[in-house]
C-alpha cells in the first residue's frame, strides 16, 4: 500500500508539440493530486528533445493550461527549483555524460549505421516477415574501433544493449508484474547523432537527478517500459514507483483516442484540447472533476472541488480499465461547478464572454442578471443567447414570435396594450411591483398566463426563453421596458 505520509515528489512531463489536451490534463492532475495528499512536490519538466516535432508556442500553452487549472507548479520553468533547469534542451551534457557512463559500463554501444542502411535492413526484415528490429552490427564492434571511427568523425548513435537471453519483469502499481522476454526488446537508441538522448535515457535520468519517487504516466510508456526498467538497474539506481495511467477512448467507446482524433472531437461545442474547452465556456471546475474520475475508481457522479480530491486521492483506486470520453458528462459537471460559484465570482467569469460578444457590460446590472441565469448555464458562453438582451439598447422581436398562441395578430396587439397600460401606470417596475397587476389580467381577461407573459417576454427580450419574467423587466428597467413593448405594439398592428 502506497505511505501517503511520505512526501512524494512527482512530475508532469510534457512533450512541446501541440495543444495540451484533456489525456495531459488528467496526468498532470493525478501527479498533482498525489503530490498535494503526501504534502510532497508537484514538478513540470519539458521535454523538448524531439526538435523535429517542436512547437514553439507549445510550452507557453502547457503553462497556461496549468495555471488556468489550478495545478499550482511547486517547480519548473519559470518558477525554478532546486534540480533544474526544467527543460531538457539545457540538460544535454547530463544525457552524454550518462550514456557514455552505459557505454564505459558496457551497457550501450556507439552505432555508425547509416540511415539508408538501417532502411534496407528493415526492409528485408519486412520480405522476411519478421518484426522490424536492429541487427546488431555495431553491437559486436571493439571499444578501439569504435573510438577510431568516432575520433574519423563518422557519425553515430548510442543504443542500449538489450541482453539477448532471459526476461525482464516489471512492475507497475496498478497492473502488477509485467515479464518480457529480453530477446524481444530492441537495442533502442538513447542519444543521438545531435547528442540530444531520446526519451528512454533522458526521462530516466532526470527522474533519478530529480529525485522522483513516482512516475505517474500515459499509457503509450507500457510498451518500452521493461527497457526503462534495464536503463535504470543498469545504473544501479532505486526506481520509482511505476504507474500506467488507463487510456482514453473515443467518445463512442471504440479505439483509443489521440491527438490525431482533433477534426473529430472538436465538432460542434466540444474538443479535446483545453484552450478549446476554456474558450468554449467550461469552467476548470467542471473539467478537472471530470477527468479525475475518468480512471480513478470512486462514484462516477461525485462531485468534488480540487480540495476535496486532494483529501480524497488515493493512487491505489486508480483503475487499469479504459475510460470512454463522455461529453455529457462533462456538461453535467461543468453546470454543476457553475451553480457552486459565488454570485461575484460567476459574474467576472461570465463578464468576458458578454464583452467578446461585443456588448457594453456594466456591472451593476451583471450582478443581477446571475441569480437568474445560474441554474440555465452549461457552459459560461451560455449567458450570450440566454441573457445577451440585458445589455442591448434595442432587441428585434420575430414579428410571428409576438403572436400569442391561440390568438391573432390584432388579439395579441390588444394584449400589449393592455400590458403597456399596466406598467406605465405603476411607480416602479420591480417585480413585487409588476406581477399581482398582470397576474390579476390574466384572471380577469380569461387568458392564460402564458398567451400574456408570453407576449411581454418577447416583447422585453426579444426572445421566447429568458430568465424569470418580471424580475428581467426588474433589471431592464421601466424605461426601455416600456419602449420595447411600445414597438412591439407598432410590430403586432402592422400585420
Amino acid at each position: 500500500m502506497t505511505d501517503y505520509n511520505k512526501p512524494a515528489r512527482v512530475r508532469f512531463a510534457p512533450s512541446p508539440t501541440g495543444h495540451m489536451h484533456l489525456g495531459g490534463a488528467r496526468t498532470a492532475l493525478y501527479n498533482y493530486l498525489f503530490a498535494r495528499r503526501t504534502g510532497g512536490k508537484f514538478i513540470l519538466r519539458i521535454e523538448d528533445t524531439d526538435q523535429k516535432r517542436y512547437v514553439p508556442e507549445a510550452e507557453q500553452e502547457i503553462l497556461d493550461g496549468l495555471n488556468w487549472l489550478g495545478l499550482e507548479l511547486d517547480e519548473g520553468p519559470g518558477v525554478g527549483g532546486d534540480y533544474g533547469p526544467y527543460r531538457q534542451t539545457e540538460r544535454r551534457e547530463a544525457y552524454r555524460e550518462h550514456a557514455q557512463l552505459l557505454v564505459d559500463k558496457g551497457y550501450a554501444f556507439p552505432c555508425f549505421c547509416t540511415p539508408e542502411r538501417l532502411a534496407r535492413v528493415r526492409e528485408e526484415q519486412q520480405r522476411k516477415k519478421e518484426n522490424p528490429h536492429y541487427d546488431g552490427t555495431c553491437r559486436k564492434l571493439g571499444p578501439d574501433e569504435a573510438a577510431r571511427r568516432a575520433a574519423n568523425g563518422e557519425k553515430y548513435v548510442i543504443r542500449f544493449k538489450v541482453p539477448k537471453d532471459g526476461s525482464t519483469t516489471a512492475h507497475d502499481l496498478l497492473r502488477g508484474d509485467i515479464v518480457i522476454e529480453n530477446r524481444n526488446v530492441d537495442d533502442y537508441v538513447i542519444l543521438k547523432s545531435d547528442g540530444l538522448p531520446t526519451y528512454h535515457l533522458a526521462a530516466m535520468v532526470d527522474d533519478h537527478l530529480m529525485q522522483i519517487t513516482h512516475v505517474i504516466r500515459g499509457l503509450e510508456w507500457q510498451s518500452t517500459f521493461p527497457l526503462h526498467v534495464m536503463i535504470i538497474r543498469a545504473f544501479g539506481w532505486e526506481e520509482p514507483v511505476w504507474v500506467h495511467l488507463s487510456v482514453f477512448r473515443k467518445p463512442e467507446g471504440k479505439g483509443k483516442m489521440s491527438k490525431r482524433d482533433t477534426s473529430e472531437a472538436a465538432k460542434g461545442d466540444h474538443s479535446i484540447f483545453i484552450k478549446d474547452l476554456k474558450e468554449l465556456g467550461y469552467i476548470p471546475e467542471g473539467i478537472l472533476n471530470w477527468i479525475a474520475l475518468m480512471g480513478w475508481g470512486v462514484p462516477e457522479d461525485d462531485v468534488m472541488t480540487l480540495d476535496q480530491m486532494v483529501e480524497r486521492f488515493e493512487l491505489d483506486k486508480l483503475t487499469a480499465s479504459p475510460a470512454a470520453i463522455n461529453f455529457q458528462k462533462l456538461d453535467h459537471f461543468n453546470g454543476t461547478h457553475i451553480r457552486l460559484l459565488p454570485d461575484p465570482e460567476l459574474a467576472a467569469r461570465i463578464k468576458p464572454f458578454f464583452v467578446e460578444a461585443g456588448y457594453s457590460v456594466k456591472d451593476d446590472v451583471l450582478i443581477k442578471i446571475v441569480p437568474l441565469i445560474r441554474e440555465r448555464l452549461v457552459t459560461l458562453d451560455d449567458c450570450i443567447p440566454f441573457a445577451g438582451f440585458f445589455f442591448k439598447d434595442v432587441v428585434e422581436p420575430n414579428p410571428d414570435e409576438l403572436i400569442a398562441k391561440g390568438l391573432d395578430a390584432k388579439r395579441s396587439a390588444a394584449i400589449a396594450r393592455k400590458t403597456y397600460e399596466i406598467l406605465s401606470a405603476l411607480p416602479d417596475l420591480t417585480h413585487q411591483t409588476t406581477e399581482p397587476p398582470m397576474r390579476a389580467y390574466v384572471e380577469q381577461s380569461g387568458l392564460s398566463a402564458n398567451q400574456v407573459f408570453g407576449i411581454l417576454r418577447v416583447a422585453t427580450t426579444g426572445q421566447k426563453v429568458s430568465p424569470p419574467l418580471f424580475e428581467s423587466v426588474e433589471i431592464i428597467g421601466k424605461e426601455k421596458s416600456l419602449e420595447r413593448l411600445k414597438k412591439a405594439i407598432e410590430i403586432l398592428e402592422g400585420m
